[in-house]
């Protein structure tokens, strides 16, 4: 796991690249998510037609490296459970606390790439021909996989300082108070 004291930079370069390939595949699949258009054909019969679904392997995608970087640093810490007992102190606080935020952010950001791909692919794959009255095509909303990625960004920065913070709390020994005279006294009575 690196020097005693020091969190290793081989998992920090590790949990940086997926995160950040998450945050790519997310704002790549954003920019590429299915519209759909309105389209009359010779039989006077009016449907919506879906582009390409590049978007939902794309989600898929950002899902699958967000996941593997958070796997990899939970199995490296043994999600806080089963490893070497954290010292009390500041360290220790603060690992619990990165280690819980980064829970949250993890699956907000996991439900929000998910979903964004599952509704892209509805549109694309399975209602490419809807018969339409007087409204538009339904589309997924702007800015599903854009808050995915914010969530990949707060995900990423708080697996970070977790792994900091576990790794000091691990590798500092636990401070043993030695009192010379017994806290309470045992007198005898006459």
């Amino acid at each position: 796991m690196g020097d005693v004291g020091r969190s290793s930079i081989l998992v920090h370069i590790l949990v940086i690249a997926l995160c950040l390939a998450a945050f790519g595949f997310a704002i790549a699949a954003e920019r590429r998510r299915s519209t759909g258009s309105i389209v009359t054909d010779s039989s006077n019969t009016t449907f919506c037609v879906y582009d390409s679904d590049i978007a939902t392997g794309y989600g898929v995608g950002a899902f699958l490296f967000l996941l593997s970087g958070h796997s990899l640093l939970m199995g490296l810490t043994k999600c806080m459970c089963f490893g070497a007992p954290l010292a009390p102190g500041g360290s220790r606080a603060w690992s619990i606390i990165y280690f819980a935020s980064s829970w949250v952010t993890f699956a907000i950001a996991e439900a929000c790439l998910i979903a964004g791909a599952t509704k892209n692919a509805y549109h694309t794959k399975y209602r490419d021909m809807v018969y339409a009255g007087n409204w538009t095509c339904q589309s997924l909303r702007k800015g599903v996989f854009i808050a995915g990625a914010v969530f990949v960004v707060f995900t990423m920065i708080l697996d970070v300082y977790f792994y900091m913070y576990y790794a000091k709390a691990t590798s500092q020994a636990a401070k043993k108070i030695s009192k010379t005279t017994p806290s309470v006294g045992m007198t005898g009575y006459a």
